[in-house]
């Protein structure tokens, strides 16, 4: 028998669902880092606007359980190395999507040098070769905090050095293949100029 809890969706669908703006920079964020659904942009950004929401909160409130929840709240996001330790709520305020995006186990696998593109990097994750404090990782969307260990897993190709992916040296050899020629040939020979036969007219006799 199953989990009896309730399964809670973790992101927040677009209030509206045609607004030229949102959809042009989404498109920009899914080639740029790589995204195969869009659940994924609306998933980091409803956390940062839970982090936005917070901030906002605890600007308007006062008292000792606020500056320790801010302290808290700062700290979490000092973790996943978004804001410093002396940061302020203005700064939590000012934090864009793309700094969500940097964080993803995705990106750092490409920013490491692990990964040669995006695609590339997702792969190894869904495919089970990273691992983040030795264990096995197989969310894209996984945000990685300060100080995780990322490598390939024990039992993956990669940990060989000589692996062609790993060999950044390499060149790939692109075999140029000859473009077919398609100019019809004259099927008729040409005769040179030396060997061409006088016709001889016929005589007025055989008339």
């Amino acid at each position: 028998m199953g989990t009896t809890r309730k399964i809670r969706k973790k992101f927040e669908r677009p209030a509206h669902p045609w607004q030229r703006a949102r959809l042009e920079k989404e498109a920009v964020i899914k080639e740029s880092y790589g995204i195969r659904r869009k659940t994924e942009i609306w998933k980091m950004n409803t956390i940062l606007k839970n982090f936005k929401k917070q901030a906002k909160n605890l600007i308007a409130m006062t008292g000792k359980q606020v500056e320790i929840e801010k302290k808290q709240l700062i700290e979490r996001l000092n973790r996943l190395g978004l804001v410093e330790m002396n940061a302020t709520m203005d700064n939590i305020l000012s934090l864009t999507l793309e700094n969500l995006m940097d964080r993803r186990l995705q990106s750092k696998i490409l920013a490491t040098g692990m990964g040669r593109t995006v695609k590339q990097a997702r792969q190894m994750i869904v495919h089970g070769h990273i691992s983040v404090n030795e264990n096995v990782i197989s969310s894209p969307s996984y945000l990685v905090k300060v100080g995780d260990k990322i490598s390939f897993t024990k039992t993956s190709k990669f940990n060989n050095p000589e692996h062609v992916e790993r060999n950044k040296a390499a060149k790939i050899k692109v075999v140029k293949r000859r473009k077919p020629s398609f100019r019809r040939k004259d099927s008729r020979r040409k005769t040179p100029e030396g060997n061409k036969k006088e016709i001889k007219k016929p005589s007025e006799g055989a008339k």
